[in-house]
């Protein structure tokens, strides 16, 4: 598969998927590391590299061979394969070629994988950091089937968070509730006053109080504003 120079569209598109890289290294810990090459015919190399330390390089770098031949394999995403980098690690690796809107490859994106790293150590890096602290904590995503239960889980979420937060007073605790509840849109949903008071154990005439108060108090803000 012949390289070409790539353009500033092609350049651009190589530009978005450097977020990618570091979120793929931030989700696996550093014992994988992840690459970003440009398939420039003028100068194919790592444009961004995260956990580099696992093979040794840096941006500039060249492209390996292999990645060569995973390129002219006619596969957009190789089935993984084992490997060995030049300090003697075993890697687990696949490659995915990147292409532009006329179909050509410009990158490749590439997932290395450190096997000989100790198994307690690649947990533990994967890991978020509060599961090793002292803190008592929550978790902030629940992945819904459900309309109904994204809504529970929405409620319980803002309700943990602001029954555990010290510094709002026990008197306005209910309606900061509401008040963190009404900025993600939860009220927009039907029946959620109704759900929501029954989930925070408030009468649903304080809920709807509290709204008719939150929404004088913008109302006056964007008056003030104007």
């Amino acid at each position: 598969m012949k390289l070409h120079d790539l353009t500033q569209s092609d350049l651009d598109i190589l530009k978005s998927i450097e977020n990618i890289v570091d979120g793929i290294a931030a989700m696996y810990g550093q014992h994988t590391e992840v690459v970003l090459h440009s398939l420039d015919a003028k100068h194919p190399s790592v444009v961004k590299i995260a956990n580099g330390h696992i093979t040794g390089r840096e941006v500039g770098a060249p492209i390996t061979n292999l990645a060569i031949q995973k390129l002219k394999s006619g596969q957009d995403i190789s089935n993984a394969y084992l490997t060995k980098c030049a300090n003697g690690k075993t890697l687990r690796s696949t490659t995915t070629i990147i292409r532009n809107s006329k179909d050509q490859p410009i990158g490749l994106l590439c997932i290395n994988t450190d096997m000989d790293a100790p198994l307690q150590s690649v947990l533990r890096s994967m890991m978020p950091e509060q599961l090793f602290s002292n803190e008592q904590t929550h978790s902030p995503e629940v992945f819904a089937r459900n309309i109904d239960e994204a809504l529970h889980s929405a409620i319980d979420s803002v309700n943990h968070e602001v029954r555990a937060n010290a510094a709002i007073s026990p008197s306005q605790k209910s309606r900061e509730i509401v008040n963190q509840l009404h900025e993600l849109g939860i009220f927009e949903l039907k029946d959620s006053a109704q759900v929501a008071a029954t989930r925070l154990g408030i009468s649903v005439h304080s809920i709807y109080r509290y709204l008719r108060e939150i929404k004088a108090n913008q109302a006056e803000n964007d008056k003030a504003s104007a």
